[in-house]
């Protein structure tokens, strides 16, 4: 009965986080197509506070993946599973680190031009640049990709193969043109919404 308990809670945890993390990407990049959200305001504030709140959603859907291709494969499928994680996690508290900073920075600034000279600021300090705005949160997206990839075309095979190819069309259109983040986030929820509907497990078979 606890086990019981226990799966259904993570499955219910799961599909929360499947569906808000997509959910609040859109909001931020439905509020950043308004005009004035980019600078200094309530439009800066609000849509940068739900993509924070987004990217910590994509925690626990990190985890569901994670645990999804655990029990299964070689030593070495597990392990560069747990390399997977591991790079998306570190990518996601880039991510984390940058929106902060945006955050931050917007909250400080008292109009356009200074917001200007806060970034300028902090990212001038040696390594921030790559670690926070270039390269770190790359990592997130290719661990999670990484991930996908494995739970659909490698032994679980718990997702379909479609689930890695919409992720990467979402993450190339957005790097593309930040106004798609909010197609990006469309292809996020149908490429992770599988594994809501298999969370549950394989179904018994059939005497």
């Amino acid at each position: 009965m606890n086990t019981t308990r226990t799966t259904t809670r993570t499955t219910r945890r799961t599909a929360y986080a499947v569906v808000g993390a997509p959910a609040l990407m859109a909001l931020y990049g439905g509020i950043r197509l308004v005009p004035g959200s980019r600078e200094p305001g309530l439009g800066w504030t609000v849509g940068h506070t739900a993509m924070f709140a987004g990217l910590l959603l994509f925690a626990p859907v990190l985890l569901a993946l994670r645990g999804r291709l655990a029990p299964r494969g070689t030593t070495a499928g597990r392990l560069a599973a747990g390399a997977a994680l591991g790079t998306a996690f570190a990518g996601l508290a880039a991510s984390l680190v940058q929106i902060g900073i945006d955050l931050c920075v917007g909250l400080v600034a008292a109009d356009k031009a200074e917001q200007s000279r806060l970034f300028d600021r902090v990212q001038g300090v040696p390594g921030v640049l790559p670690a926070v705005y270039q390269i770190g949160p790359l990592l997130f997206y290719v661990g999670l990709l990484a991930l996908l990839v494995a739970a659909a075309v490698g032994a679980a095979r718990t997702l379909p193969w479609w689930s890695p190819v919409l992720m990467l069309v979402g993450t190339a259109a957005s790097g593309v043109d930040l106004a798609l983040i909010p197609v990006a986030a469309v292809c996020y929820l149908a490429a992770l919404a599988p594994l809501v509907r298999r969370s549950a497990g394989p179904r018994p078979a059939l005497a």
